[in-house]
């Protein structure tokens, strides 16, 4: 029945046009013999836009021509002059995009397994203040036959997971269409990464395809709440048992709007995950800025080992954006005191995405990843924990250089979002909360969601990860290392100034370990480590 809807709708305008025009130029054609010498070329062209039309309505490859067929040729055709067009249409670092065209371009090529190689050599501007790069060796490695993975699980975890260093972030049935969460998980099935299901809940598309799941439970405990909203530990012991559930993650915050809560616009609020998250529909879906089940640094620990005993020992650990340093200091001393260790922590950045927040929150709000990884990183070392807790990172990481990046000053492992969405074929319309997402990637009308053919955009998932892994490995061996967790800050620099250079060891410093312990002088940490308190979030 949607498909029928299709003509009507006014993204297929132009096909309607034409096929309409081809119509009743046929029919005046046949009934006035006369003039169809005059209409010939005029009914040629209508009727071959009209078959360019269907043919780009029935095409499995491109969603964009599935939901604009004809219209969206301009796109493409602007693409191939991209490189005589930039300076008016595709600046790269100016566009106000939250990734770059040339970064969205390496990932739509390694999703479609295309050459993504490039000539005239470095396309950054290495003198500017900010630039980053990574040291090579004189004595490159071979390349790792391994396709990195790491084990999560401290001793308290029954059921380690061993999983890849680059994972899928999350992203929540609903902010994402049924076909979108399908592909992806479909691809991390194939190519043996973790998928995580975002504070949405474990949906039917996720369990369809059967891939590795991270359940993320936010403060609405969505698909393990009772009828008040409040957690429901019954109903999470009962999906937290289901087999393709690998790790379980409480949501303390998010990147983009730290503080906020999670937002499903009315507008996206189907029937279907109204059933599904137990919300009414024609409101706004809002996860409340605080958890109920808890309210102190003591609290949460306890509450992350009741998740880890009521889903049978899976690893369970919690995600956050850091903001006040004297809130994660004092979870830190609620570890000490309670012995109860998350086996993992996310740390996500300020620069993370979102499909709908306040602009001062996503600009202004909350620490950068990169200093929050390094931060996290840094205390567990101070405590003489960090061997049982595994550290990943998410905010804006989508090429190799970018993992690498994160792992050499503290992360374990990445996640990325948005990359795995372009290689879905988001172009970064920005219409994400309005429900009119162009490619069918973050919309539930189902006329827009048909768009995503699920079985291709399986490979470019897939593809994706294999192809990042793979560079990440090239990047390894010229640098001399065989595996991510050799990567120290020592192996990159940054441009201060146009005339000076530091190392990251630098800009990063690192804590000795048991240093927090022993009383540090570290100005990062000596004040805030005092301010903290295991029984309550606020400042001492």
């Amino acid at each position: 029945m949607d498909t029928l809807l299709l003509p009507f709708s006014p993204r297929f305008i132009v096909l309607t046009i034409c096929a309409t025009a081809t119509a009743l130029l046929l029919i005046l054609g046949v009934y006035d013999r006369e003039i169809f010498d005059l209409i010939l070329i005029p009914l040629l062209i209508f009727g071959a836009l009209t078959l360019l039309g269907v043919r780009d309505l029935m095409q499995k490859s491109h969603a964009v021509l599935r939901n604009y067929p004809i219209a969206a040729h301009l796109r493409f055709l602007l693409e191939e002059m991209r490189p005589e067009m930039r300076q008016y249409f595709f600046e790269s670092e100016k566009d106000g995009m939250p990734f770059s065209r040339d970064t969205r371009a390496v990932v739509y090529q390694r999703a479609k397994m295309v050459l993504d190689k490039r000539p005239f050599g470095t396309q950054e501007d290495v003198y500017r203040e900010g630039y980053e790069w990574m040291h090579h060796s004189m004595s490159p490695k071979p390349h790792a036959e391994e396709k990195f993975r790491i084990t999560i699980g401290g001793p308290d975890c029954a059921k380690p997971y061993s999983a890849s260093v680059f994972n899928i972030s999350a992203m929540s049935f609903g902010a994402l269409s049924p076909n979108a969460v399908r592909a992806l998980n479909g691809g991390a099935k194939r190519g043996g990464f973790a998928h995580d299901t975002g504070e949405g809940g474990f949906s039917p598309y996720h369990a369809e395809m059967g891939g590795d799941i991270i359940w993320e439970i936010g403060s609405g405990y969505f698909g393990c709440r009772h009828r008040d909203g409040t957690f429901d530990p019954d109903a999470f012991a009962r999906v937290a048992a289901t087999e393709q559930i690998k790790m379980v993650e409480l949501k303390v915050s998010q990147g983009a709007k730290p503080g906020h809560g999670g937002v499903l616009p009315a507008a996206k609020v189907s029937e279907e995950i109204s059933k599904i998250r137990g919300v009414a529909m024609g409101e706004d879906c809002i996860s409340p800025p605080a958890h109920r089940a808890f309210s102190t640094p003591i609290g949460m620990m306890q509450f992350i080992g009741e998740m880890r005993r009521l889903s049978g020992g899976k690893p369970a650990g919690f995600k956050l954006c850091i903001g006040h340093p004297w809130e994660f200091l004092a979870i830190c001393k609620a570890m000490l005191e309670t012995g109860i260790y998350p086996d993992f922590i996310v740390v996500d950045g300020n620069e993370g995405g979102t499909g709908a927040a306040p602009l001062e929150f996503m600009d202004h709000l909350g620490m950068p990843m990169r200093e929050g990884v390094n931060f996290v990183h840094n205390a567990l070392v101070g405590l003489n924990i960090r061997d049982r807790v595994k550290i990943g990172a998410s905010g804006k990481i989508a090429t190799a250089f970018d993992m690498a990046r994160a792992m050499s000053i503290g992360a374990d492992w990445c996640n990325s979002a948005r990359g795995f969405m372009f290689a879905l074929g988001c172009i970064q319309s920005l219409s994400c909360h309005t429900d009119r997402c162009p490619t069918g990637v973050a919309t539930q009308d189902p006329t827009r969601a048909r768009a995503l053919v699920v079985p291709h955009k399986i490979d470019r998932v897939y593809n994706y990860h294999h192809a990042t892994l793979h560079a990440l490995t090239e990047l390894l061996a010229a640098a001399g290392l065989e595996h991510p967790q050799d990567l120290r800050p020592i192996h990159f620099s940054q441009r201060t100034s146009t005339t000076e250079v530091s190392s990251f060891a630098k800009l990063y410093p690192s804590l000795r370990p048991g240093e927090l312990l022993d009383g540090t002088q570290d100005a990062r940490f000596r004040d805030a480590w005092a301010m903290a308190r295991p029984d309550t979030f606020a400042a001492a």
